[in-house]
């Protein structure tokens, strides 16, 4: 088992935030039964065993996710996850007390105004829109996931994940005990399960799994990255408008 570090900051909520539900029932896709648009990545742990990275290992994710479901794969460094986690959260390496984690609405936030470090040309990574999605919403969440391609979520770890393997499933007999927040990227579900990627390790998910320990989740619109010269999603959906039902909400 590898080692595993957290660092999402308590959840920070603004009202001005949009909400997804409806845009997305509106303008999207009604959402398969099942899609995993990284079914058969290897995924690096960007650090997350040293420093409380997750906020940025999910920004890499998403990226990863989205340029090699519609593009090709761009696959973020080590020294970008933490310039970008520096940018964002005021980590200083090699001083410890700085490794304090982000606030996810922070790293969203400063994702669209100001980018982050990413491989190749133009170098920086911008993000369009984010809203919110109600994990309770089950069929918002498939469509996030289905015609965004991901779900970025912020849960609350009880100690059992932290001393056990396999999936992430509800575990009464389990420490639930929680030690702290972590920051995931959910690229894929089916009919029992969530799928993502934590530590280097892809990972499974049960659904009331999610609504019992996740506190926010945004669904992410990237025109950099997940559409295509005609503004289409890799499923042909027409992600500006959404964008622009999001804007008018």
């Amino acid at each position: 088992m590898s080692v595993r570090k957290l660092g999402k900051r308590p959840a920070r909520h603004d009202a001005r935030t949009f909400r997804l539900g409806a845009p997305l029932a509106a303008r999207l896709i009604v959402p398969p039964t099942a899609v995993n648009w990284a079914p058969n990545d290897v995924w690096p742990v960007w650090c997350n065993d040293t420093i409380g990275c997750c906020t940025q290992v999910s920004v890499a994710s998403a990226i990863r996710t989205w340029t090699g479901a519609a593009q090709a794969p761009v696959l973020l460094s080590d020294a970008q996850v933490i310039d970008n986690y520096s940018a964002a959260s005021g980590y200083v390496p090699g001083q410890a007390q700085t490794d304090q984690g982000g606030i996810e609405l922070d790293v969203l936030n400063r994702w669209i105004r100001e980018g982050y470090a990413r491989p190749g040309q133009p170098g920086r990574d911008y993000l369009t829109a984010f809203g919110v999605v109600d994990v309770r919403d089950r069929q918002s969440v498939m469509r996030a996931i289905a015609a965004l391609g991901g779900l970025y979520i912020g849960v609350q770890i009880p100690n059992y994940i932290m001393q056990t393997g396999g999936d992430w499933a509800l575990n009464a007999a389990g420490d639930q005990t929680v030690v702290g927040g972590h920051a995931i990227w959910l690229h894929g579900y089916d009919s029992d399960w969530l799928h993502f990627n934590t530590w280097g390790e892809r990972k499974r998910m049960s659904w009331d799994w999610l609504t019992t320990y996740c506190d926010e989740a945004y669904g992410l619109v990237s025109r950099q990255n997940w559409l295509g010269i005609n503004a289409l999603s890799p499923n042909a959906e027409d992600v500006d408008a959404l964008v622009a039902e999001m804007r008018a909400a």
